[in-house]
C-alpha cells in the first residue's frame, strides 16, 4: 500500500525533483591523490569503488574523505595500499563500464559504495540487484578480490536538501534498495554488508545537504575499518 501511495504522489514529486536538480549545489570531487600507501605490518591492498561519496564529494581533500580516513585507521594494523575508482553520479551499470576502462592495480579487499543514484534514477530494484551481484562476482573473478565490504545505502529520508514529499518517497525507496542489498550480500561468500547507521543532520553534512561532511566520512570509515580488522578471510601477502 505504501508503494501505491508513493506512486500517487508522482505529480507532486516530479516537479520537486526537477527543482532540486536545477538548484542543488554542484560540489566537486575531493582533490588529492587517489592512491597511496601507509602503515606497517601485513600487506592490505584496498580498492575503493563507487559514486560521489566514494570520490569524496562534500570535503576538500581525499585526506578528509573515505579513502584518507580508512587508510589512517587501517595503518595501525597493516601496510595499506589504497586506490580510489569512483565518480559522481556513479551507478552499478556505470561502475561496470568504469572497471572495463580503468587500470585497477593489484588489490585483495574492495570497499563498494553504490545505490543512491540507482534508487533516485528509477532503476528497477530487480535489475539493480542483478547488476550488483554481477559486480561482486566480477571483482572476485576478474580482479582477485578476496573480500568485498559493501556499504549500505545512507538514510536518504533524512537528507536536508530534499523537500517533502520527495524526501519521504526517495527515503522509502532507498530503504527497499538497502534491504535488497543486505539480502544479496548474504548470498555471496567473501562479502560483508556494512549498514550505514550514521546521523545525517544538517550540521554533519556538506553544504549541499546531500553529501557527507568530514565528520560523517570519519564515522563511515570507522565502520568499514572495524569490519576489515575483524575479518581474517582475505589473503595477506
Amino acid at each position: 500500500m505504501r508503494r501505491l501511495a508513493d506512486i500517487a504522489l508522482l505529480p507532486a514529486i516530479v516537479p520537486q525533483a526537477l527543482w532540486v536538480a536545477a538548484r542543488a549545489a554542484r560540489l566537486p570531487e575531493a582533490a588529492g591523490p587517489r592512491q597511496g600507501q601507509t602503515g606497517q605490518g601485513p600487506a592490505l591492498r584496498v580498492l575503493i569503488l563507487g559514486d560521489s561519496s566514494a570520490a569524496g564529494v562534500g570535503v576538500d581533500h581525499q585526506d578528509q574523505a573515505l579513502a584518507g580516513n580508512l587508510g589512517r585507521l587501517l595503518a595501525a594494523h597493516y601496510r595499506v595500499s589504497w586506490q580510489v575508482h569512483a565518480v559522481s553520479g556513479g551507478t552499478v551499470a556505470s561502475t561496470h563500464r568504469l572497471l572495463s576502462a580503468t587500470t585497477v592495480h593489484d588489490a585483495n579487499v574492495a570497499v563498494v559504495a553504490l545505490g543512491v543514484n540507482d534508487a533516485k534514477n528509477g532503476v528497477p530494484i530487480s535489475r539493480w540487484r542483478t547488476g550488483y551481484g554481477s559486480l561482486i562476482s566480477r571483482l572476485q573473478t576478474d580482479f582477485g578480490i578476496r573480500h568485498t565490504f559493501v556499504s549500505g545505502l545512507p538514510p536518504v529520508g533524512h537528507f536536508p536538501l530534499l523537500p517533502q514529499p520527495l524526501r519521504g518517497v526517495l527515503g522509502r525507496r532507498a530503504v527497499r534498495f538497502d534491504q535488497a542489498l543486505e539480502q544479496l550480500c548474504a548470498q555471496h561468500a567473501g562479502v560483508t554488508y556494512v549498514p550505514l547507521d550514521l546521523q545525517m543532520d544538517t550540521s554533519k553534512m556538506a553544504i549541499d545537504g546531500f553529501h557527507p561532511g568530514a565528520e560523517v566520512y570519519a564515522a563511515w570509515a570507522a565502520l568499514i575499518a572495524q569490519r576489515i580488522i575483524r575479518s581474517e578471510t582475505f589473503e595477506r601477502t
